[in-house]
Formats: C-alpha cells, sequence, structure tokens
C-alpha cells in the first residue's frame, strides 16, 4: 500500500493508482498482475540492477521470483506526479520493505522508485519503472529521516487494515 501525495488532477490520481496497484501486485506476489500494468515494451528495472523487458519477460522473471524465493512486502510514499508531455508522467516515490516474518522495515533496502507512466486511448499503463538502493552514503540521519517517514506510513496502512 502507498501513501498518496496530495492531488491537483484527476491524472495525477490515474498514476498514484497504477504506482499503488504495481506495489499491491508485488505485495501478494502476483506476477500476472504485476506484468499487466506494464505497456507491451515496458520495462522493469529491479533493485539489484537487473532489467527486464517487455511485459512477457517482466512476469517470467517474477514468477520465477516468486516461486523460488521470499519476498518483502512494500510501503511507498509518493513524493510527485509530473506530467511531462501530452500522454506521459513521472512518478517519483520512496519505499520500504518489511521482510518475510518480520514486523518493521528493513532499513537496507529502502529504495528510490521511479515510474514513467503512458496514456494511450483511455487507460494509463508503465513505460519504465525503476529501483535504486536508498543508501545515502555518508549521510546516516537521511536513512533514519526515511525509515522514520516510512514507519509511520507502515502504521497507518496497519491502523487502516
Amino acid at each position: 500500500m502507498t501513501t498518496l501525495a496530495p492531488q491537483t488532477d484527476q491524472g495525477q490520481q490515474h498514476i498514484q493508482t497504477l504506482y499503488h496497484q504495481l506495489l499491491s501486485y508485488w505485495n501478494s506476489r502476483d506476477a500476472a498482475g504485476f506484468a499487466s500494468l506494464f505497456a507491451e515494451d515496458g520495462s522493469a528495472v529491479g533493485f539489484d540492477g537487473s532489467t527486464m523487458n517487455g511485459k512477457a519477460e517482466i512476469f517470467a522473471s517474477l514468477q520465477q521470483i516468486f516461486a523460488h524465493h521470499p519476498t518483502g512486502a512494500y510501503i511507498g510514499i509518493v513524493r510527485e506526479v509530473r506530467q511531462l508531455v501530452g500522454g506521459a508522467a513521472l512518478l517519483r516515490a520512496v519505499a520500504g520493505m518489511v521482510p518475510p516474518g518480520a514486523e518493521g522495515l528493513n532499513p537496507a533496502v529502502h529504495t528510490i522508485q521511479s515510474l514513467v507512466a503512458i496514456q494511450e486511448h483511455d487507460s494509463w499503463s508503465i513505460a519504465l519503472y525503476h529501483n535504486t538502493p536508498a543508501q545515502f552514503h555518508g549521510r546516516p540521519e537521511l536513512v533514519e529521516q526515511l525509515t522514520s517517514e516510512l514507519e509511520q506510513a507502515l502504521l497507518a496502512r496497519r491502523q487502516a487494515d
């Protein structure tokens, strides 16, 4: 589940909803649902730098990951949604992960996430989803600040559930 940024436009709401669905499919370990959100030629870059190109490869890669590896659950906070050119938008977010069997976040896997969405006809899909580690080398106070913010979002989600 994600914390949504304040809304100024219906298009931005669609982009935030797309991001929320992406994390929800990850958290439920649903490779088909996750891949369904991408454009046919969409790409995803994982936390470890692995790249998946096209819906079929995204589905196949995640199906293998979910079948053979325990995965944590994301909590995300949208920082910005910005319209680019007609029919394209950028979403920037931060996310933390609760490891399988754990109650709290693991700061070592905090991430900065970027999503580029495109509008085709009346629907939005993901052209690019990118994760990068939020390690803030040499600035532990930034890790602590992000952890605190994500813990508050996690607590709010648990209270809402």
